[in-house]
């Protein structure tokens, strides 16, 4: 009774998915700061409706940070909220840009890696623990989203 949500019947190598969701955690940690920093930096003909968009990517990943803490605790571990690992356990790296299509290009490779990296932990948790395979999963619909936008923006950006 004193393990919460984890049953008898939990599958899940539970050690090694506390790590690697403090991956992710660190990943969507991340990602808000990298957008938050675009956001803030945009410059160009373009900037005003690609920093809204940067805006909306960053409260976006900001709740998958959310939810991937929540499920760490409910797993009954506490989240490494650590600022000195972030950068170490996140799957994408903090670029910063030097242009409006440097930085969209960062944000749509950090995307590609997030999907990439996530799709094989999708594959790994398989039927073992559902409900984090299902976080995991919205989480990728989302950044699939976020990647289609970034090309999208990289190629209004591009043109002109």
């Amino acid at each position: 009774m004193d393990r919460g949500a984890v049953t008898d019947g939990y599958k899940a190598d539970r050690k090694r998915l506390i790590a690697v969701l403090n991956q992710v955690l660190a990943t969507e940690i991340v990602c808000v700061l990298r957008y938050k920093r675009h956001f803030f930096m945009a410059r160009g003909a373009h900037a005003e409706s690609v920093k809204q968009e940067f805006l909306q990517h960053a409260a976006e990943e900001q709740q998958h940070a959310a939810w991937v803490a929540e499920r760490i605790v409910q797993l009954g571990v506490e989240p490494d909220f650590n600022p000195e690992g972030v950068a170490h356990r996140s799957h994408s790296e903090y670029r910063e840009g030097e242009n409006l299509q440097a930085m969209i290009r960062e944000d749509l490779v950090a995307e590609r890696i997030a999907i990439e990296s996530y799709s094989e932990i999708v594959r790994w948790l398989a039927n073992d623990d559902p409900t984090t395979r299902r976080i995991v999963e919205d989480i990728i619909k989302t950044e699939e989203e976020h990647a289609d936008d970034m090309s999208n923006l990289l190629e209004k950006v591009a043109q002109s």
